[in-house]
């Protein structure tokens, strides 16, 4: 499928037929479902603001032949199991209730998209938010025995809790920061309620490129990763860029974690109006994103790489 894409933003080329048809009714809106994604952060030594300032942030490329958003940049992350809220697990922290207030749901939702953004960071990273004990975090994961755990919790043949049991391990949720949540518009397919964390890479743990679904891994500081996406060549979502935006004024993992408290968690849901030839699309709060869409789509374009091919 070829992608839409006006400066560094992807958009699918359907969504203009897709939004005439919710207009018109003949289109019902799918339920979104739950999801977390995590910025996994670590410090370089330069504090500050602006290019090559700051810490940088693990970011991963979707492989081209992905059907939705094939070749953008965004971070580790995925739906929630249903099995990451089926029982209590080992918990440190803030409180299942204190999580339930920040993210907007029920306790065992608090729970189940905690475990989703622990769970798919490991999985897809390689790095795990859990310790033995409430104030302790593993060290290296990267042995033949924790990929074979990873192997099992990807394939869904094991649960979060059972690893952690399996493990005698206690979920960290005080090693995350809840940034921002996003909802997919409604005239789009595929759709997510996902919730945006904030995380330090634990000491003695590195990442990796363990996703199926990217092709590529990256380190790079907020405000490069935002330039690359200003010149139209990295490819972003709306989410990616707006969060990078915000980390891009902290200089430093911690800095960065003390904020996130203090991060408006209200839901942004895109907006689209058709205006003649064009539709309008507008995502509350974050006028950068507004675009006029021809109704017959853009010219698809593929970006280039300026990140240097940092491994991760």
């Amino acid at each position: 499928m070829a992608n839409g894409q006006a400066n560094g933003q992807w958009y699918p080329p359907e969504w203009p037929d897709r939004i005439r048809a919710l207009a018109a009714g003949t289109l019902t809106p799918v339920t979104p479902k739950r999801a977390a994604t995590v910025m996994l952060l670590k410090d370089t030594g330069t504090t500050g603001s602006g290019p090559g300032c700051g810490p940088v942030v693990h970011m991963l490329r979707r492989r081209t032949s992905m059907a939705f958003a094939g070749g953008a940049y965004a971070y580790p992350g995925g739906g929630v199991d249903p099995r990451d809220d089926d029982r209590a697990i080992g918990w440190a922290g803030p409180t299942r209730a204190w999580w339930a207030d920040r993210l907007g749901v029920d306790e065992a939702g608090a729970q189940a998209i905690v475990c989703a953004a622990v769970r798919e960071t490991y999985e897809e990273a390689g790095v795990l938010l859990a310790g033995t004990t409430d104030d302790s975090v593993v060290g290296d994961t990267t042995g033949a025995d924790w990929e074979a755990d990873r192997a099992a919790l990807v394939d869904r043949e094991l649960s979060f809790a059972e690893f952690l049991d399996r493990r005698g391990l206690v979920l960290r949720s005080d090693l995350l920061g809840a940034w921002a949540r996003w909802i997919t518009p409604e005239f789009e397919s595929r759709r997510y309620d996902t919730w945006f964390f904030v995380a330090a890479l634990p000491e003695g743990q590195r990442t990796r490129n363990a996703s199926t679904e990217a092709d590529r891994t990256v380190w790079i500081t907020p405000a490069d990763a935002t330039a690359g996406y200003d010149k139209g060549e990295l490819l972003m979502m709306p989410p990616t860029v707006a969060t990078l935006r915000g980390l891009a004024e902290c200089a430093t993992a911690a800095e960065a974690l003390a904020s996130a408290p203090g991060r408006d968690m209200t839901p942004v849901l895109a907006r689209a109006r058709l205006s003649g030839d064009e539709v309008v699309l507008s995502w509350p709060g974050h006028d950068e994103f507004t675009k006029h869409v021809p109704s017959a789509g853009a010219t698809p374009a593929t970006p280039s790489d300026p990140t240097g091919g940092a491994p991760a």
